[in-house]
C-alpha cells in the first residue's frame, strides 16, 4: 500500500557538515539565523519581557542598566513633564522617546517622511535615508559652528521601531551617529528597551508618560553640554527646562542636566 501509515517507521534528523552543504542549504540556514536575530531585536513590548530585573524603571520605558552609562531625563518647559530619556556612553549619546500609535498601522514611515521634509529645509542640510540595524533610518548633517568658530556639522542619526500600539524613536549623536564601530553599545541599549504602553486609550503620537526612578535623589541642575542641544523640529519634541530647581539623580551613573 503506497500511502499507508507505517507506525514502526523511525525518522532521524541529521546535520551535514558545512563542506557538504549546497549553496541553497547555506542560504536557508542564513535566512533562519537572520529571522532569529530579527525576532530577538527590540525594543520589546512588556508582554514579551515582563521582568524588570536589571532595568531602570522610567514608567512607559524600561532601560537596561549598562556599566558606565549616564542617563538624563529631558523636561518640557511649560509642563515640567519628562518628554525624553538621553543615554550617554563614552563619546556618544542616544535620545529616546516613546509614543502611542494606532492599532492597525505604524508611525515610522510617515514620521520619517516628515523629518526628511523638516530637516531638509534647513539651509545647507543633508538628509539621507539608509538601511540600518533597526530598518530604514535617517542620517542628517546640519551646518553648525564649532567651539573655535570654524564651520562644522551637527550630525544625527534617527531610528524608529513600531510596536503593538506604540512607537519608539531614537536619535544618535556623537560618534555613534556616523561611526558604525562606535554605535554598538547604544544600539544595544535601544534594542534592549522595554515599552510599557498601558491599556488606556491614547491618541496617535501622544507621548507615553515617563517618571524618574523610584529611588532617585535630587541634585542641583548643571548646564547642558553644547553637543546635547539638538532637538527635533516636530510638535512632539520637548525643550530642556530653565530655572534652578533640583532634579533627580539615581546613583553615580544617572544624572540630569539641562
Amino acid at each position: 500500500m503506497i500511502f499507508g501509515r507505517n507506525r514502526t517507521a523511525r525518522h532521524e534528523q541529521v546535520t551535514l557538515p558545512e563542506h557538504l552543504l549546497e549553496e541553497r542549504d547555506l542560504a536557508v540556514a542564513a535566512a533562519a539565523g537572520d529571522a532569529a536575530r530579527e525576532a530577538e531585536r527590540g525594543p520589546h513590548d512588556v508582554t514579551a519581557r515582563p521582568s524588570a530585573t536589571g532595568y531602570i524603571d522610567l514608567g512607559a520605558l524600561r532601560v537596561r542598566a549598562v556599566q558606565g552609562m549616564k542617563l538624563r531625563l529631558d523636561l518640557e518647559d511649560a509642563t515640567r513633564r519628562i518628554v525624553a530619556v538621553t543615554v550617554t556612553v563614552g563619546g556618544s549619546a542616544l535620545q529616546i522617546q516613546a509614543f502611542s500609535a494606532p492599532r492597525a498601522a505604524g508611525l515610522w514611515d510617515d514620521l520619517r517622511a516628515e523629518l526628511m521634509d523638516a530637516l531638509g529645509s534647513s539651509p545647507g542640510a543633508h538628509v539621507q535615508e539608509q538601511a540600518g540595524a533597526f530598518g530604514p533610518e535617517l542620517l542628517t548633517r546640519i551646518p553648525a559652528e564649532m567651539p573655535d568658530g570654524s564651520p562644522g556639522w551637527n550630525v544625527a542619526r534617527f531610528v524608529g521601531v513600531d510596536g503593538p500600539r506604540w512607537f519608539v524613536r531614537g536619535v544618535f549623536h556623537g560618534e555613534a551617529a556616523f561611526r558604525p564601530d562606535a554605535a554598538g553599545p547604544l544600539e544595544q541599549v535601544f534594542s534592549d528597551l522595554v515599552v510599557v504602553r498601558g491599556e488606556g486609550p491614547l491618541p496617535p503620537r501622544e507621548l507615553l508618560p515617563l517618571h524618574a526612578p523610584a529611588n532617585a535623589q535630587p541634585v542641583q541642575r548643571r548646564h547642558r553640554p553644547a553637543e546635547g542641544a539638538e532637538t527635533t523640529p516636530t510638535a512632539s519634541s520637548g525643550e530642556q527646562p530653565a530655572g534652578d530647581a533640583p532634579l533627580p539623580e539615581r546613583g553615580p551613573e544617572i544624572t540630569e542636566t539641562r
